[in-house]
């Protein structure tokens, strides 16, 4: 199965949470933080959104930044997506 957006919205699939701290502590799974680095899995057409023209500025394979509570959670075959709006996106992390 595959996601295909709609309109202005972006498929993300999270990076995995920091499991240990950098001094080597083990956190428990309520003490990680939300990741709010992503890799771009779809983006859709963009088109006209509450009757404006919206273009797509972002691509598969980006790597981004989003707030930490944006999107909604979606799981798929046993993994783990985010759908939010180009808009909710914050930055492109180039390397």
């Amino acid at each position: 199965m595959t996601i295909k957006p709609l309109l202005d919205r972006v498929v993300l699939k999270p990076e995995e949470a920091e499991e240990t701290t950098k001094s080597g502590i083990v956190l428990a799974g309520s003490a990680q933080e939300k990741p709010q680095f992503s890799d771009i899995i779809a983006v859709g057409p963009g088109g006209l959104v509450d009757g404006k023209e919206v273009e797509m500025y972002v691509k598969v394979g980006d790597k981004v930044i989003t707030s930490q509570y944006a999107g909604t959670p979606v799981k798929l075959d046993g993994e783990d997506y985010t759908v939010v709006r180009q808009s909710d996106i914050l930055a492109i992390v180039e390397e």
